[in-house]
């Protein structure tokens, strides 16, 4: 007689505890650059090539233009036409990544590749002073293009890592990590800006050593799981030929018309794309709604910023938890209506009030958290096995292609109102419009039709 122990759900928990550490080593890039660094800056650096006066306490409301590709754009918006460049570009380079994620057998070498192809093109952005900023323009897209194609293969191996049972507890405690690792790292570089004279730095160099630290955090923890993860074959249900461009192409059309197919999938695409661009603008919009509406100064800003980032780090594994009691169709949807109350009660707060401001940032970082985690791990389970890459770069298609539509319809409505309050109520009708489609989704239904393991609570 011989026994042998099923060593499998060992195996995939040392994966996943690598995989881990991808969520902990982007996510310094996604906080202290994009989030919180960079436009500021940039604005700065651009201003001072523009001609706007060095006395001007806020270089952003400065008119004066600088040449991009013979275009004249004002100073002041040159960071959010670069961001939303490389935004657009993303959404038609990431499902032709995707394609070619699915038919490698070396995932984790097209996340690491990409990563530490971005973070060197970040570190770039150390070199952007006095009135340099065309090098950090090309800096912040190479960097923002590389980070989205490394996030494609660091989802798909999810699906290799875990089962359908594990999937919202795995997805969760990565978002946690990465709140963590990003928030820990955003706080040393906001100590190290409002300190920087007592360090003896001028303040454009405590921002340039901080982007310079974000990038060298991305590619250092990098290694984890590049060494601890393993490669698999790929799973691939039809042959292909060609080389693997036309292999991914044809991949990638195959994938939209086959979309149809998978009309629960769809949906969901539908809400996210919806309920995400709320969540994204809000999160855009709440620094300026704190200090242009409500008074606030720097410090309170700063100290809410932070709050938010770890407590969506306690609120992503909450949701875990929940989720592995009663699925991660509930806690999503709930999480939308929770959205709704949030951007209501943010409308009639009163103007310096630190309190109520800071409760509704916890409110924010708990819903956050626990939304982003289980939305990633609940789209996992409606993609069909060997497609995982295209189908999650269609989703960070949806994400990041209309993620200009939210801030587009705040920037109007505080045009056509002059107040920052309607503006904000605004955002209410994507969140209104995700949870419709999420009413309109049958998980269960969802799951069979990709050919997937139904969990026993979805």
């Amino acid at each position: 007689m011989t026994g042998i122990a099923d060593l499998a759900p060992l195996e995939r928990a040392q994966e996943q505890k690598a995989w881990y550490w991808y969520d902990w080593a982007n996510s310094a890039f996604y906080t202290t650059v994009l989030s919180v660094m960079f436009a500021p800056y940039m604005i700065e650096v651009a201003g001072k090539a523009a001609g706007c006066p060095e006395d001007l306490d806020d270089a952003a409301s400065c008119g004066n233009t600088v040449s991009v590709l013979g275009l004249d754009l004002a100073a002041g918006s040159l960071p959010f036409y670069l961001t939303s460049f490389a935004t657009i570009f993303s959404a038609f380079l990431l499902p032709v990544v995707g394609a070619m994620v699915d038919r490698s057998a070396h995932k984790k070498r097209h996340m690491a590749g990409f990563a530490w192809a971005g973070a060197a093109c970040g570190s770039l952005l150390f070199f952007m002073k006095d009135d340099q900023w065309q090098i950090g323009a090309v800096a912040i897209v190479l960097a923002s293009v590389l980070a989205g194609c490394s996030v494609i293969s660091y989802s798909a191996i999810l699906v290799d890592i875990s089962t359908e049972e594990e999937r919202d507890r795995v997805s969760s405690q990565g978002w946690a990590f990465g709140y963590l690792g990003g928030g820990l790292l955003l706080a040393v570089n906001l100590g190290m800006f409002l300190g920087h004279d007592a360090i003896g730095l001028s303040s454009g160099m405590a921002v340039r050593l901080s982007l310079l630290s974000a990038v060298i955090w991305w590619a250092g923890f990098t290694i984890i799981p590049f060494v601890r993860l393993k490669d698999r074959p790929p799973v691939e249900r039809l042959e292909i030929t060609g080389n693997v461009f036309d292999r991914s192409f044809g991949q990638l059309w195959r994938t939209l018309k086959d979309l149809r197919n998978y009309p629960m999938t769809l949906t969901f695409l539908a809400a996210y794309l919806f309920f995400n661009d709320g969540i994204q603008t809000v999160i855009y919009a709440a620094s300026t709604y704190g200090s242009k509406q409500l008074g606030f100064g720097d410090s309170v800003l700063i100290g809410t910023i932070l709050l938010i980032q770890f407590v969506a780090f306690g609120g992503a594994l909450l949701f875990g938890r929940f989720a592995q009691k009663h699925g991660s169709y509930k806690p999503i949807l709930y999480g939308t209506y929770a959205w709704v109350v949030i951007v209501v009660l943010a409308f009639f707060l009163p103007e310096e009030n630190v309190p109520l401001f800071m409760a509704i940032a916890v409110a924010i970082g708990l819903v956050l958290g626990g939304t982003q985690a289980l939305s990633r791990s609940f789209f996992s389970l409606l993609i069909p096995r060997g497609r995982e890459g295209e189908y999650f770069a269609l989703y960070n298609a949806c994400e990041r292609g209309t993620s200009w539509f939210g801030t587009f319809v705040f920037a109007v409505m505080f045009q056509l109102t002059d107040s920052y309050r309607p503006a904000l109520l605004a955002l209410i009708v994507f969140f209104v419009i995700g949870a419709f489609f999420l009413l309109r989704l049958d998980p269960e239904r969802g799951i069979r039709e990709a050919g997937n393991a139904v969990p026993s609570t979805v």
